[in-house]
This record gives structure tokens, sequence and C-alpha cells, in this order.
């Protein structure tokens, strides 16, 4: 590895002025390419002591082995020549989205003598209208034999329209009014292009008043009694509907925008990108990158946009792009997609209304995208096996850990603490086997702290502790099992093993180093010493071993990490899913929930017949005991808990802000007569 400062240029020697740099290693490669307002202030970040910087860029320096720039005179062009130079050297430490998949689009070959309508994939042509992308390439075909009726554009191949212009006989679609057969000079050139431009302009969103025109058409035909050509005007407007309905209407007021949302961890992004037009969500994609440099999300964002509109003029650039994060040179981003279009784009980030509710939709389908990328990996028997080998090398096991246990704490600011367990074997989730905790403050009998407050440390000794008791008590109850006799634990009644019964290999905690103490010191109180325990800090996905200085790095690549991070995500979501439900429960309690014994439906059938829970804890038990189902017994319990209950605050007339009075208040002393009826 090189030393930065032996490459460092000399002081002054840098101009303070925009530009673009290249980083290239001892054998000349460019390594790196980025752009900046001042050159002077941005490279001097690169050589300062690297222990300082992100542990990327430390890595990128220090392989690198020369620095060179190049002065711009404005940051559009910055951003024009880094695009440039990262397509052409493509360097090891930029991000570089990849396609998850190559998605097909609608193309109109107006470049053409007879444009032609066809599905097409790769870089896109000069001349030629695009439409999409779309997610299959079946729901471009259907959309199309749908438009055909209406717009019977030219489909076919160029040797197919050749030859049918030879024989001088039009092809199937041709005899059944799906193409307007210009290979046997049905209709002219320019009577076939106009086709095409309006298909073009109705594909374009362009849909209304073309729509109207032929209500309008169908209309004066129905009067004059050209009731064939009304029908078939009818039979079109509805082909037309049917396509629309294909694209769902997201945005009311026909907007033209490309939304982009973006889901990351440490290691990779993914991007998703929704094209609007007309209000219709009109294509999809989405790209998955590895964060070789240390970018954030305005960084992921910027170079998405550069990827996206790199290569596109025109409407393909739309008039309105919302991202999650605006980059650091927005407007020079805007000025730089403004001249590719040739007009003005507006690039911000959506607040309110529905632009919004689209953006979290978008960024849903980024996370999904995200999380199948990483479960591609553990989806084949090698590729489970490779990664459990790489976690036994790294964190030195005897073995593979073919059952893994992870755990996570999760509340809300301190209140409805919960913790979560999920197991791996084989690599593989096993749901059944998971499990949910409320953090209680103690351990067995023992009460050892307040179970209020946010102590993720504390928490995550206890629910380790009770894990490995509940594991113990099994044990204790059947005796010492030896595997070798056949069973896999400690049988049950019939014959199936119970709760716990199964010792993992590896305990994961979510958590660096002060987690991982405390789950090893659960274990250690309670004298097992043939589990491992290691915990995946989220900052740098570092994997932390109990009683140790420093974490084990496992390769950005390793299959290894990816199933740690995969457990570790999947313990974190179970446990905030537990704790808002919690919540949720907590909020929405009444008294009546404290009553033993009473379900939801004699809940509801008290409510209904008092009308209210305060005129209900006026009533006397007489009274409880005329609601059907409710019996004398259930009738005193419930009056006992309202008494014990307090009374909610007087209620309030939103508009007015007046206190609505009850009109038959409960006589003094009432709760404690009811308290002694019973």
């Amino acid at each position: 590895m090189a030393d930065p400062s032996s490459y460092r240029p000399q002081p002054g020697q840098i101009p303070d002025s925009p530009g673009v740099y290249r980083f290239r290693d001892e054998h000349r490669r460019v390594i790196y390419v980025g752009k900046a307002k001042s050159l002077r202030q941005r490279l001097a970040n690169y050589f300062q002591d690297v222990a300082g910087l992100h542990p990327r860029t430390a890595t990128m320096v220090t392989t690198a082995a020369s620095v060179e720039w190049t002065v711009v005179s404005t940051e559009v062009e910055a951003l024009q020549l880094e695009y440039s130079w990262i397509k052409e050297y493509d360097p090891r430490f930029n991000v570089k989205y990849r396609d998850d998949k190559s998605y097909p689009s609608l193309a109109v070959t107006l470049n053409e003598e007879y444009p032609r309508v066809q599905v097409m994939r790769g870089p896109k042509k000069k001349g030629v209208r695009y439409f999409g992308p779309y997610a299959h390439a079946w729901a471009i075909r259907e959309t199309v034999d749908l438009m055909l009726r209406v717009f019977p554009v030219r489909t076919c191949s160029a040797g197919v329209f050749k030859r049918s212009a030879q024989i001088g006989r039009p092809c199937l679609l041709g005899y059944i009014g799906k193409c307007s057969a210009p290979c046997v000079g049905r209709v002219t050139p320019e009577e076939h292009r106009e086709l095409a431009e309006d298909f073009c302009d109705f594909m374009a969103g362009r849909t209304g008043a073309y729509l109207s025109r032929l209500e309008r058409e169908m209309h004066i035909a129905a009067e004059d009694m050209e009731y064939e050509k009304a029908a078939r005007l009818r039979d079109d407007i509805g082909a037309l509907r049917r396509a629309m309905e294909k694209n769902a209407v997201v945005l009311a007021d026909a907007t033209d925008a490309d939304l982009i949302a973006v889901a990351e961890d440490e290691l990779e992004a993914a991007v998703q990108i929704f094209h609007v037009r007309g209000g219709r969500v009109r294509g999809q994609r989405g790209w998955v990158t590895d964060k070789v440099e240390a970018v954030d999300t305005a960084g992921l964002v910027e170079h998405a946009l550069q990827q996206l509109y790199g290569e596109e003029q025109g409407e393909a650039v739309p008039k309105e792009v919302l991202v999650p994060a605006l980059p650091e040179d927005t407007p020079a981003l805007a000025q730089w997609l403004a001249g590719r279009r040739g007009s003005q784009v507006s690039l911000r980030i959506p607040q309110r209304g529905d632009k919004k509710a689209l953006m979290e939709t978008v960024h849903r389908n980024a996370q999904q995208s995200l999380a199948l990328h990483k479960t591609k990996r553990a989806g084949d028997l090698t590729t489970r096996s490779r990664a459990l080998e790489e976690i036994a090398e790294a964190l030195e096991l005897d073995g593979a850990p073919l059952r893994i246990e992870c755990f996570d704490i999760s509340h809300l600011q301190g209140d409805d603490v919960v913790a979560s367990m999920v197991v791996f074997e084989d690599g593989l989730a096993r749901k059944s086997e998971y499990r949910r905790f409320q953090i209680k403050g103690r351990v067995g009998d023992t009460q050892v702290w307040h179970g209020e407050g946010q102590d993720d440390v504390r928490s995550m000794h206890e629910v380790v502790s009770r894990r490995f008791r509940r594991y113990l008590l099994e044990k204790s109850r059947t005796g010492e099992w030896d595997p070798q006799d056949g069973e896999d634990g400690p049988p049950e009644d019939d014959g199936k093993p119970k709760r716990f019964a199964y010792p993992p290999q590896l305990v994961v905690v979510d958590g660096g180093q002060p987690q991982v103490a405390a789950a090893r010191r659960a274990l250690d109180e309670l004298g097992i010493d043939d589990v491992a325990v290691c915990g995946l800090a989220k900052r740098l996905e570092e994997v932390w071993l109990p009683g140790e200085d420093d974490p084990v790095v496992l390769p950005r690549t390793s299959e290894g990490l990816y199933l740690l991070q995969r457990v570790r995500d999947e313990a974190h979501r179970f446990a905030i899913q537990y704790q808002r439900s919690k919540r949720g429960k907590r909020l929405k309690s009444g008294p009546l929930d404290e009553v033993p014994g009473l379900g939801e439906s004699r809940k509801q059938a008290l409510v209904k017949h008092f009308g209210s829970v305060k005129k209900l804890r006026q009533a006397t038990i007489d009274q409880i005991c005329e609601v059907p189902g409710i019996g004398r017994k259930t009738a005193e319990t419930v009056a006992a808990a309202l008494a014990r209950a307090v009374p909610a605050g007087p209620a309030v007339n939103t508009a007015t802000g007046e206190i609505i009075e009850d009109e038959n208040p409960a006589p003094a002393g009432a709760s404690s007569e009811r308290g002694t009826e019973q």
C-alpha cells in the first residue's frame, strides 16, 4: 500500500476552482473519479491523517499512487466530465449501478420510412421513441394488442414486411384490421407516420383530447344512424380505456415526473425509479450497487441521476424529478438536467400529498429490491454452506454454526421495551422457532433493574439469561440426553421437543462490544461455555467478539457477512413488529381490558347497551346483569374493575372547546358502594 503523503501535491499547486480529479494506482489505472467546486479544498480532505478517514476512503487513498486533475469553468461542466470519465475508465472505487435485470421497453422506430412498434431491450438508438421500461415483455404486448385496434401501426419485422410487399398480400394482422398494411399500399407513408405519431402521443399521456374526439365522432355517427361506425368507435374507446387501466393513475394532476428512492445498508444500496407520465406509472426500473466509496444518500441520488439521464435528451428527461435527498450540487444538477431536456427541470424532495405518498411506495419497492438481492445469495445450498464455513473460520469456531440465534432489543424512547429471538438453521430462517420477550427488569425471581428507560445492555443480559434458563430448565426436567440415542432434544409427552430445547452453536446480538459482553456474561453466569457469541455493529458491519478490543472485519463480498446481516436484519424486523404491536394495544386499551375472562364480544355488548364506558361505570350490578350473556358473577367483576380504574378526563366538544357535563352524574360514594357489593 502506498503512503498518501508520497504523492501529495505541493501546497498551492492545486487550483482553487471547479474541476474533476482522478486517482491512479501504481499501474496507472484510474481507480477513482470525483468532481469538486474547489479542487484545493476537496483534495485536501484526502491527504489528512489516514486514521481519520472513512475506512473506504482510506483504502482508496492507500491503493492510489498518484492524483491528477482537470480545471473546468463551471460546476455543470465538472458534472458532465465526471460522468464521461466514470463511463470511460470504470473506476473500481466509484459507485456504479448495475441493472438487476434487462428491462424491456416499448419502442416506435420513427427513424424508418414505415415506423414499427416493437419490444426492445439494451441501449437506446437514435431516432427511436421509447416508452417504459416495463417489468415484463408480456405487459407490453398486451398493451400493444389493445391499441392496435385504434392505431393499426406496423409491428412486423423487416423480412416479413418485404415479403408481403413482394407477394402483394398482407399478413394476418392486416386482414383482421390490426395493421394498416402499408406493405401493400393501403395507406401512404405519410398516413402511416401520422398513425405512429398518434400512437406515441397517446402513450405519452395525451389521452384526454383523443378520447374526447372519438366520443364526439361516436355520438355524431349515432345521430346520423351510422350504427356500425358508432359501434366500432365505441369498441375503440373501450380498448383504449382498458389499455389506460393497465397503468394505474397515481397523480391526479397529469404530472410528468420521475420518482427516485434509495434503500441502503453499510455495504449495498438499491435504487428504484418510477416513471410517471400523464399522472400514470408508465415504467419502473431498479439498480443495485456496492458502496465501494464513502457516500451518503444524497451522493447515491447524484450517481443515479447521472446514470439515468447521462444519455437522454428531450422529453426523456421529465419536467420534475423527485428524490429522497438533495445532492450537494443541486443547482448544478438541475442546470445539467435542464440542458439535456431543453427546458427547466425541477429537482426537489416531495413534502406532502400524493407525491409524498407515491415516494413512500417507491421506497418500499427499493427496500424489497435490496432484500431480494440479499436473499438470492441464500437461495442455494452451496452458497449457504460457504457462508457458514466463512463464519466458522472468521470466528474460529470448532465447526459450522448450523443453528444461529440472534437477539435484538426494541423500544420507543424507553417505553414498551421488548426483545426478539430469531433462529436460522442451515442458513435458512426457521420462523416456527422465533420467540418474543417483554423486558421485565429481572432474571429469574431476582429484580436486577427497573425495566423503564433505555438500557439495551441490561435488556440484552436479561433476555439471553431468560432464554438459556429455559434451556437449562428443560434439560433438568428430562435429564441429560445423549444425541447418539437418536433424539435431537428432550422429548415432550408426544415425542416432540419442547421450546428452547435446542441450544445454538452461535448467538448473535445486534450491537457492539457492550451488548456482546452482556450476552457473554449471561452465559457465563449460567455455566454455559459451549455456545459462541458475537455481535454485528450497524455502523461499519463489524463483527465483535467477547473480550476483544478490535473487531473482525469480514470482506465486503463475504457470503458469511451477508448471512450475519440477514440474521441481524430479521431480528430487528421481528423486534420492531412486536414493539409496535405492543404499543398499539397499550394505546387502545381500556378499563374493560382488565376484566379477566371478558371477551371482545361481551365487551362490545356492554358498551353498546350502555352507550359508553362512563355510563357503564355508573350502572348497578343488576343493570349490568340485564345485558345478554352477562351473569351476576361477571357483572360483579366488571363493576369492581371499573371502580378500581381511574375515570377518564371530561369530554370536550372539539368544535367549541366546551366541557360536556354528564347529564346523570354518579352520586358521591358510588364507586365505593359498587366496590362493597361484591
